[in-house]
């Protein structure tokens, strides 16, 4: 039987334009600062020093190998293993997923997992031009039945957006009204790249990256760094951390069925993944959509967002729209979706967030979560997605002892 597995330290930096911020010395802002930060505060909230964490997982896409132990020496040189971890924008995640696996499977009682990323400015592209690119056949298959317009990511996802409004009659305000939603969530968060509230006629008239989305539909290149410390049910009850633990109740992991190449919009940008990670967590925890109050999703574009409403089951197939025009997703909803501003709004610095995200979700359950809190939270959901491809879906719930 799997051991119990309980989140009990968070910790991130604020999330900032690539460049923008300085140490007080005047020196540039690097990973190891971010990871410095952010690890400090998770064990802070823990409440332990470096020397209890028995393995470390860091992820970063953007960066040379063995910058997961440069930035964990930041913390302490405890001779512990680091693993490094990349797996594109569900890089934080992956390290989440496998620390989580260490304590379930009884291999260590405190894990780290933390995640950073240094971006530069500009759209996301490769580092190496001497050699197969792990996408290149999803983008040779959405090339033959879309339109192609570089950069890929937001031609790949707003070609699945246009796929949805061409069967499902889905409208440009549908996404916009996403976008709306999740700056408007940001302006309580104080960790938040961008805390600016737009109306929608805002979001609409922003200039137009890929039709329909516009650039208030799209996350931005971030710097910044998430952390949390994991622990046992023993670890937990050594310590004393039962009041502040939440547990971690459903988690999976899926990569590429045969069906993203299936000569579908939304299966190339991973939507069998995110239904099948989504289907076991559920099977996992014995809850199902309606049982959790506050999910943080991908929403690296709006219409992802939009897309993930269906796949993870908040409704039927053909029916997001529906959803986003009743406010389904937003204070006052059956859900809220991404508290924090999301991706959208929050940022993306791709090895950090997934770590950001399990962040809000336990301040979530923790009911510490200021101005953005959500009422009686007693489940949490969060899905994270990388192309090339990894979706990992997490359920968390409060620590029941």
């Amino acid at each position: 039987m799997a051991n119990k597995v309980f989140v009990v330290g968070v910790g991130m930096t604020k999330f900032e334009k690539p460049g923008r911020r300085k140490n007080d010395d005047g020196s540039d802002w690097d990973y190891p600062d971010m990871a410095r930060e952010s690890g400090t505060k998770a064990l802070a909230d823990a409440g332990i020093s470096y020397d209890k964490v028995e393995q470390g997982y860091v992820g970063y896409v953007y960066g040379e190998s063995t910058s997961g132990q440069r930035a964990l020496y930041e913390l302490g040189m405890t001779g512990i293993p680091i693993v490094n971890v990349n797996n594109n924008c569900s890089t934080g995640s992956t390290a989440l997923y496998l620390a989580a696996q260490a304590i379930r499977g009884g291999l260590a009682d405190c894990t780290m997992a933390l995640g950073f990323e240094k971006m530069q400015p500009g759209s996301l592209g490769s580092v190496y031009d001497d050699r197969e690119q792990p996408m290149a056949n999803h983008i040779m298959a959405l090339a033959e039945i879309s339109e192609v317009l570089f950069p890929p990511a937001p031609w790949m996802f707003g070609a699945a957006g246009r796929e949805h409004m061409e069967k499902y009659g889905t409208t440009r305000e549908h996404f916009a009204k996403i976008g709306f939603k999740n700056h408007k969530h940001s302006v309580n968060n104080p960790y938040a790249q961008f805390q600016d509230e737009y109306s929608l006629e805002d979001i609409l008239a922003s200039r137009t990256v890929y039709d329909p989305l516009t650039k208030l539909q799209c996350s931005p290149t971030s710097d910044g760094s998430g952390a949390a410390i994991l622990a046992s049910e023993k670890f937990v009850d050594e310590h004393g951390l039962a009041d502040q633990a939440v547990e971690i109740v459903g988690q999976a992991m899926a990569t590429d069925f045969r069906s993203t190449f299936d000569g579908t919009c939304k299966n190339i940008i991973g939507y069998d993944m995110n239904v099948a990670a989504a289907q076991k967590v559920y099977e996992q925890a014995g809850l199902g959509a309606d049982d959790f109050q506050v999910i943080e999703l991908h929403d690296c574009f709006s219409a992802n967002e939009l897309l993930l409403y269906e796949a993870l089951g908040l409704c039927g197939e053909g029916e997001a729209g529906k959803l986003i025009d009743n406010d389904e997703t937003t204070y006052g909803g059956r859900w809220v979706v991404n508290p924090s501003g999301g991706l959208i709004s929050k940022g993306h610095p791709l090895g950090a967030t997934g770590l950001a995200q399990c962040a809000e979700l336990t301040w979530q359950l923790r009911g510490t979560a200021d101005k953005r809190q959500v009422s009686n939270v007693t489940a949490a959901l969060q899905h994270n997605i990388g192309l090339g491809g990894a979706a990992i879906v997490t359920a968390y719930q409060r620590a029941t002892r």
